[in-house]
């Protein structure tokens, strides 16, 4: 065990003051850390102060900046913040519509366009002031660029946000200021336009042709005077935003599709009808009537009552709009159909059927000429009234080269033999008819009409007195050809059978006419005529027969009774034979009027019946009591008269019509001139 030290006093006083020593050393240490955590510290707040000095420098700037520039700049300020205040507080107001104008407009049509209003008057305070207010922002940021009162940073992005909001003026970008919600709008009140028409847009009730005649007054409006005015109320607002094509659009794609229903019931196929689909005008005879009915009910009921409801409906936007919206409804609705099918009659093979049906078209025309006049007379219709100027051009043209050429077809006709039925040529029973209807009440107006126009068109003046002229002339060039055709017969029997049949044909149809009245005393000369070969006829034909019957050598049976016997049998088988040779003969001979043919037969039998009858009773017995009495006695006198009346009965005729050829050439009221006309087609 070690001994313990022993220190004095002044040991003891340096431990002391190292102990002391010690303890400072140990709290300069610590003081040392603690500054050294404290210096780290602040470094780091050094540095980050370090990078806020931009910002501050660019805060503190201004108070840097020019005194007169600081003092200027909030009335610059406030100038630009007032208008830019406006702006936005109208652009709130705008959306704050936004659910109004995406509701449905049938609900309430009058709120929904008082809102769509005020929404087109804000859109224009902000069109109008949106510049402005742009306008003072650009002003402020040059003031504060000019005089460095900002950081270039802060204006640069300024700067920015500006060119943006002068882009959106524009006009291609308007429509941005309200988010589309306007062409939302316009949009539902086009489809609130389109149902309006389509709810209230029926087709007219047809449930046949037959009932159009009896349509007797012009239709009334066909929409309620509260959708018309509905129509017009949204008409004002699309106007207004430009959009009137597209309401024209629509209306005449309803409305359009309206007439076409209500004609649809009509069956209006054949209007569209070839040429090449038909061979001659008498093929499509019926389609020719319906066309006159059914376009007069087009344009006086259908085009009439869409002419005056565009007028009702468009009435504000003026005269061109309304009559160009009614001009494209009568185009798409079918109009220029039945302008077509008249064009396509007349494109047809000339005959004299044709000229009857072309006057037909033209007086189908002329009855509404006022009409066509008043509905498609426009300046829009110019289409319309093109195509009816060159339809009824053709067909006044038409009726002229055919009327004229009748003429020349019937002398023609000459040259052909005569029937051998010695019947009425199907030539004179057609030209004496069809005379008759062109001076008829119905034709002579029309025709004279027709003819007047195509003459003036010429420089030419038309008298009446041409046409009775030409028609008479027709009548008597059939009278020629009779009298030729009568020559032309090598049977002498047939020839005055042919004369009396035609002479009497001539007097019946032409006596109490208006032919006939032109005609005169010719008329009653046709009479005296027939009367004349109907003696020739029986003369030279059945009244040679009853001489074969001879009661010479009979009387008394003088010559004995087997001598007698003889003779009847010889005169019976003579008379038997004349008898078939004639009948055989005329029974392929025809006459058509069942009256003449009445009147001729009961001739025949009060010529041969009476006497055939006596002869038999007195001397039939003698041959009837011989083995062979059925080779003489054939015929009874009811079976002769039954044979006799059986003459002359028409056969079945088969189809034919009378045709002119088309010719290239124009004709005039002349001689025939056979180098460029053909004969009639029987």
């Amino acid at each position: 065990m070690t001994a313990p030290v022993l220190v004095d006093g002044k040991g003891k006083k340096n431990i002391e003051n190292l102990v002391s020593a010690t303890r400072s050393l140990k709290a300069s240490l610590e003081k040392s850390r603690a500054l050294g955590f404290a210096l780290q510290k602040a470094g780091s707040r050094l540095e980050e102060i370090s990078q806020r000095l931009p910002t501050l420098e660019a805060a503190v700037r201004p108070i840097r900046a020019d005194k007169e520039a600081l003092v200027a700049v909030g009335g610059h300020i406030n100038r630009a913040v007032g208008p830019a205040a406006a702006v936005l507080k109208v652009f709130d107001a705008v959306h704050g519509l936004e659910k109004s104008l995406l509701s449905d407009p049938r609900n309430d049509l009058p709120g929904y366009l008082s809102v769509l209003k005020r929404m087109e008057e804000a859109l224009r305070f902000l069109g109008d002031n949106c510049g402005l207010g742009i306008q003072w922002l650009e002003d402020i940021v040059e003031y504060l660029e000019d005089n460095t009162v900002a950081d270039e940073k802060y204006l640069g992005s300024l700067k920015k946000s500006l060119k943006k909001l002068r882009d959106l003026q524009s006009d291609e970008e308007k429509t941005e200021l309200d988010g589309g919600l306007l062409n939302a709008a316009l949009d539902k009140l086009e489809n609130e336009f389109r149902r309006l028409l389509t709810e209230h847009s029926v087709p007219l009730p047809m449930s046949s042709a037959a009932s159009v005649g009896e349509q007797a007054c012009i239709a009334p409006s066909p929409l309620p005077v509260t959708v018309i005015h509905k129509l017009q109320a949204i008409l004002g607002r699309l106007i207004a935003n430009k959009r009137l094509e597209r309401c024209i659009s629509i209306y005449v794609e309803v409305r359009s599709c309206n007439v076409r229903a209500s004609l649809q019931a009509l069956g209006l196929d054949y209007l569209e009808i070839s040429v090449s689909e038909f061979n001659d005008v008498q093929s499509i005879e019926g389609y020719i009537a319906k066309w006159g009915t059914h376009l007069e009910f087009a344009v006086k009921h259908l085009f009439e009552a869409e002419f005056k409801l565009c007028n009702d409906v468009f009435e504000r936007i003026g005269l061109d709009v309304w009559m160009g919206c009614f001009a494209k409804i009568a185009t798409q609705a079918g109009i220029l159909a039945f302008l077509q099918f008249g064009k396509t009659v007349t494109e047809s093979k000339n005959d004299p059927i044709k000229l009857l049906k072309l006057l037909d078209i033209f007086a189908s025309l002329n009855k509404l000429r006022l009409d066509f006049n008043r509905l498609f007379g426009g300046a829009a219709c110019l289409e319309i009234q093109n195509l009816t100027r060159d339809l009824i051009k053709r067909v006044i043209d038409g009726v002229a080269e055919i009327f004229w050429e009748l003429l020349v077809q019937v002398e023609l006709q000459r040259q052909n033999p005569p029937p051998l039925d010695g019947a009425v040529p199907r030539l004179v029973n057609f030209i004496i008819d069809y005379s008759n209807k062109l001076l008829s009440d119905g034709y002579r107006p029309i025709l004279t009409q027709a003819l007047v126009i195509h003459r003036s068109w010429k420089k030419e003046k038309f008298q009446e007195a041409l046409l009775v002229g030409e028609v008479t002339n027709l009548v008597k060039a059939i009278e020629q050809n009779l009298d030729t055709w009568i020559k032309a017969y090598e049977d002498s029997t047939l020839s005055n059978f042919f004369a009396m049949n035609n002479h009497w044909h001539l007097y019946k149809h032409l006596k109490g006419t208006k032919v006939g009245e032109l005609m005169g005393d010719k008329v009653k000369e046709h009479e005296q005529y027939k009367d004349y070969y109907a003696a020739v006829f029986l003369r030279d034909s059945w009244s040679k027969l009853p001489s074969h019957l001879s009661r010479e050598g009979l009387i008394m049976f003088s010559g004995g009774r087997a001598t007698a016997r003889d003779l009847v049998k010889k005169r019976l088988k003579t008379f038997n034979e004349a008898f078939e040779d004639m009948y055989k003969k005329q029974s392929n001979w025809v006459i058509t009027d069942r009256e003449l043919r009445e009147k001729t037969s009961q001739l025949i039998v009060q010529t041969i019946v009476p006497v055939y009858r006596s002869y038999m009773q007195n001397y039939g017995p003698l041959v009837e009591q011989d083995a062979s009495s059925s080779k003489y006695a054939k015929y009874t006198v009811q079976n002769l008269e039954k044979m006799l009346l059986s003459l002359f009965h028409p056969k079945p005729l088969r189809y034919s019509s009378l045709k002119v050829r088309q010719t290239s050439g124009k004709f005039s009221n002349g001689a025939a001139d056979h180098r460029r006309s053909n004969s009639m087609v029987l």
